[in-house]
């Protein structure tokens, strides 16, 4: 498998990546991306630099926009704002156990990565049925509770400007995060809307409510309504040990010619990537046709005398056949992440995160499932961590 070249046409490589979190990067951040391909390392020696913009809301009201999203506000019609009251009951009452579910609201997935200030990056998806809403548009919520009070993400900011100081400062949220934004349903039954939220590591209840639009007629049929509850647990990802972000796979992989925008990264957490918007899968199924991309980080490996890793990753596929135990079926070759490999102005001690991939075609995978166990091994500390992701291969 290592040795045999692919003719589809390559996977873009990651030349930076941004996490949207207010003030993460004030500074301009370097990400250097090596993706492999079968076994082959393909490098681009190129580091982009720039300085973050700042997005996301945290530890705010939910209304206290940046001057960024002023005018968006704005625009928002007068239905939308007779929205938000009931919103808030919905939601409350959702907090006592009532979570009716009229679009079958599901959640897909969430992963974890590192933001900055010792806050972890979470992108996450539902699915839902778009066929059953009756309105154009839908007021999409989620509100991010801690279970443990303490664990809420409040941000330390930097001392407000000469401008700012006649300005009031938004109250404080009770909740570790939430957010509000409008959609336009589409793509059938089994449609996919993907959003993030930022915190410190710690176990939150995740509430996420779609409404439909009030009606302005007092006639007008009660909007449909789902809320849904789910429980995650957020790692720490900012200890000493070695570790690593979730370990993404791929259904499918778009470059983008360009960064995406502010608002376009809201709605849009994936793309956060800059050359290209992953979409990860959400069931692990693929077609001896496609190709198993994987894209993931490494955190807290230690570093040389020049600020460099030296850090090997394997990636070893393992067949689970039905009723019987799993055996080794096939390995790509092992990626060395070290002072030989990486561009020279990779720089641990800079903030330049040590992220990874793998793009594997499947056409030599027989019908079944299986596990790719990857192996991250730390050789200045003497340290390893594995990662499993499952998934199966039908018949193209």
């Amino acid at each position: 498998m290592g040795g045999r070249a692919s003719k589809r046409a390559e996977v873009p490589l990651v030349e930076w990546f941004d996490l949207l979190s207010p003030r993460a990067y004030d500074e301009p951040f370097d990400v250097f991306l090596i993706l492999w391909r079968s076994g082959f390392m393909v490098l681009k020696r190129r580091a982009l630099k720039w300085s973050a913009t700042l997005v996301l809301i945290l530890s705010t009201a939910l209304l206290a926009q940046k001057k960024d999203d002023k005018k968006q506000d704005d625009k928002k019609s007068e239905a939308q704002k007779r929205d938000f009251p009931e919103i808030v009951k919905i939601m409350d009452a959702a907090a006592t156990g009532q979570l009716p579910n009229d679009f079958g609201l599901t959640w897909a997935r969430a992963d974890f990565l590192k933001a900055a200030n010792n806050l972890e990056y979470v992108p996450f998806t539902i699915q839902y049925d778009a066929t059953t809403v009756t309105t154009p548009a839908v007021a999409f919520y989620w509100r991010v509770v801690a279970q443990n009070a303490g664990a809420s993400a409040t941000l330390t900011l930097p001392a407000a400007k000469k401008d700012d100081k006649d300005k009031k400062a938004p109250p404080p949220s009770k909740y570790a995060y939430e957010n509000l934004t409008y959609i336009t349903p589409s793509g059938g039954a089994q449609a996919r809307l993907s959003r993030p939220f930022t915190v410190m590591a710690g176990t939150y209840d995740v509430y996420v409510m779609m409404r439909e639009q009030s009606g302005i007629a007092k006639s007008a049929a009660a909007p449909k309504v789902s809320v849904i509850k789910q429980t995650v647990t957020v790692p720490d990802l900012w200890t000493q040990d070695l570790t690593t972000s979730s370990v993404i796979a791929a259904s499918h992989i778009e470059p983008l010619s360009a960064p995406v925008s502010p608002n376009e990264q809201l709605e849009r957490p994936y793309a956060a990537l800059g050359s290209m918007e992953i979409t990860p899968s959400l069931d692990g199924k693929f077609t001896t046709k496609d190709e198993l991309s994987i894209f993931f980080l490494i955190y807290n490996a230690k570093t040389d005398a020049m600020n460099k890793p030296d850090v090997s990753v394997e990636y070893n596929f393992y067949s689970k056949p039905a009723g019987a135990p799993e055996k080794f079926f096939n390995k790509t070759a092992v990626q060395s992440l070290n002072a030989s490999t990486l561009p020279k102005e990779f720089d641990m001690s800079l903030g330049h995160q040590l992220s990874t991939g793998q793009g594997v075609q499947l056409t030599s995978f027989p019908a079944g499932d299986y596990r790719l166990e990857v192996k991250v091994t730390d050789k200045l500390s003497g340290k390893s961590i594995t990662r499993d992701v499952n998934f199966s291969v039908t018949a193209g």
